[in-house]
């Protein structure tokens, strides 16, 4: 088991892009979920796959627990999710010693960016890059497994994103 310590901003501009050094293709699906546990199945760039296992709330420290499976497995599993598919490209980004992450979602949710940072501890310093927008760290709406049952083209005020909670 890890735990995961991750915070999450909206991004701002597209000064990211040209920071990147690596792409990822991203598709996955939620299968089942309870108040504690989501069963996550996702496919990387076609040609890995994995099941995770998540603590459920939207904290800023959670469970998580991750198994290689085969990539035909994940694609008959992501046949039997519950809501759509996340869709997204993740970008890397090297900043000041960290790697920043920078979603950019499709499908349903096209046209959220979404960046997240991965801590050692809750209070760890980390340097902001002007890039960065709202926090919504612990704003459920955000997190994967609420936009697979509420995509973001659903949502009524889209530019006033950083009220969904």
């Amino acid at each position: 088991m890890t735990i995961e310590i991750e915070r999450k901003f909206l991004v701002v501009g597209d000064a990211w892009q040209k920071l990147a050094t690596r792409r990822i293709a991203i598709r996955q699906a939620y299968l089942a979920s309870d108040s504690d546990l989501s069963f996550r199945v996702r496919v990387r760039d076609g040609s890995s796959a994995q099941l995770t296992i998540k603590s459920r709330g939207a904290e800023l420290r959670r469970s998580e627990f991750e198994y290689p499976i085969p990539t035909q497995d994940a694609e008959a599993l992501i046949a039997k999710r519950r809501g759509s598919i996340i869709a997204k490209v993740r970008h890397e980004i090297p900043w000041s010693g960290l790697k920043w992450e920078v979603d950019v979602f499709s499908g349903d949710n096209a046209g959220l960016v979404i960046a997240e940072i991965e801590l050692q501890h809750e209070q760890q310093a980390f340097e902001m890059p002007t890039w960065i927008g709202v926090e919504v760290t612990g704003r459920r709406g955000f997190y994967n497994s609420a936009l697979a049952l509420r995509p973001y083209c659903v949502w009524s005020q889209r530019q006033d994103a950083g009220r969904v909670a």
